[in-house]
């Protein structure tokens, strides 16, 4: 992607459970920024990534194990939200990140990101999280159609992948970002990943740590694109009333990926949230 080298952000890669994990950064020195996805890629945060570097912090948007450009295949069993947790675990011991570290997730990544936060695997110092499953708002049913026995990698899936992330572009939608978010799905290995993590979606994982969340002190942002058709705004309104030391932003005339919306906003406000 030719964005990258404009904004000094690189793909590279390191080893995780004998596989390459990709994943997208800006090679310098700062507090690290471990940035999840979750139906989609890296390649949603990649318009804030520059941003966050300039700002002195040391993003890093990693692929899920078998999604985006990392390799691997998920399984029904590595594609849960605990699994993966524990795979980010993995991930940033191999990075050497320790200590307190600030966490974003989007979509699933979202749910990935909170059970980080309430089982301590990972030790979270602030958490952010954008368009992100709470509660039951999902699976949503454009994922949930790929659910059960018998799916395969050829059963339309890129199709499918080619309408959600029209309607979660929106207003951001043309036809070369379309083809840009869509380019790893062209091949079936991960296909067969993102149906694995179709398939494991469940909103218990979100709902089970409610009791945890309403406990927690750790500093929260919710960053919220308000035309979001999958995961609506009223969820958002629903966590900030319930969960303590949170704080709600809401994006107008953004969907479920803002950042390709308003990048410079929602960049900014990381940037607060995360060097306060």
């Amino acid at each position: 992607m030719s964005e990258i080298t404009d904004t000094g952000v690189v793909r590279t890669a390191i080893e995780v459970d004998g596989e390459a994990a990709s994943y997208l950064t800006v090679e310098q020195d700062g507090p690290a920024v471990l940035l999840l996805h979750g139906t989609y890629w890296s390649r949603v945060w990649l318009p804030v990534l520059g941003r966050l570097a300039k700002a002195g912090l040391r993003p890093i948007a990693v692929d899920l194990p078998g999604l985006g450009h990392s390799a691997g295949e998920l399984t029904p069993e590595t594609a849960t939200v605990p699994a993966l947790a524990d795979w980010v675990v993995r991930f940033a011991s191999a990075l050497k990140i320790s200590g307190p570290t600030a966490v974003a997730g989007h979509d699933i990544g979202g749910a990935i990101a909170q059970h980080l936060l309430v089982h301590d695997h990972l030790k979270v110092s602030r958490l952010a999280l954008v368009n992100s499953v709470t509660y039951d708002s999902w699976p949503a049913p454009h994922v949930a159609r790929f659910q059960g026995p018998g799916t395969t990698a050829d059963d339309d899936v890129l199709t499918a992948r080619r309408q959600a992330v029209t309607a979660a572009l929106g207003g951001a939608a043309t036809e070369r970002r379309i083809a840009d978010y869509l380019e790893p799905w062209t091949t079936a290995r991960v296909r067969l990943s993102w149906i694995a993590l179709a398939g494991a979606a469940d909103s218990r994982y979100t709902l089970d740590l409610l009791p945890a969340l309403r406990r927690s002190t750790t500093p929260k942002l919710l960053i919220w694109g308000e035309d979001d058709p999958f995961e609506t705004v009223e969820y958002a309104e629903r966590f900030v009333s319930e969960i303590p030391h949170t704080t709600l932003i809401r994006i107008p005339d953004a969907g479920h990926i803002p950042t390709e919306n308003a990048p410079h906003q929602i960049a900014c406000a990381l940037i607060d949230f995360f060097t306060a």
